[in-house]
């Protein structure tokens, strides 16, 4: 029953993250703003951890690439946001650092490894600080709001997965 729920939670926040870039971005200086996608990776690593939150994050990038949606850019940034996410809530037992983890994750360290990725699949020269305004912007922006989702729903000991 356990990886049952746990498979249908990833899928549903996998949904919410692939159709909310859909509807929800803003340019955010070179690039488009998806707050939804870290929404969902603080969701995710708050209720499934980090192993999980890496796997949503790394399943909507594949959807969003899949559907025109994204760039290649979707994977370095989401995936170490999610899952620095997920460790900083284990670590620290308060949802504020899965924020500061999605933040730093995505924002810093994802912007960085984001510019080997961009010149080895785009083409692109950018230099090391290129991509970090618009990856804070929208990392910051997404975190908070999943962190006021999460302080928003009621948590059952079934969606408190993270602690059992």
């Amino acid at each position: 029953m356990k990886k049952t729920y746990v498979l249908t939670l990833m899928a549903v926040f996998v949904a919410i993250g692939t159709l909310g870039a859909q509807f929800l971005w803003f340019p955010a200086g070179f690039a488009k703003a998806y707050p939804v996608q870290h929404a969902v990776n603080v969701m995710a690593a708050i209720t499934l951890g980090p192993g999980a939150a890496v796997v949503v994050a790394f399943m909507i990038g594949v959807l969003r690439n899949m559907l025109g949606l994204g760039t290649i850019l979707a994977f370095p940034g989401a995936m170490v946001g999610a899952w620095l996410a997920g460790v900083l809530y284990r670590t620290f037992k308060k949802k504020i650092w899965a924020v500061i983890g999605e933040s730093i994750g995505t924002g810093i360290i994802g912007s960085l490894l984001a510019v080997p990725v961009a010149k080895l699949f785009m083409a692109s020269s950018a230099g090391a600080l290129f991509f970090m305004p618009s990856f804070l912007i929208s990392s910051i922006s997404g975190a908070f709001l999943g962190w006021f989702v999460v302080l928003r729903v009621k948590t059952d000991p079934i969606v408190r997965l993270q602690e059992s």
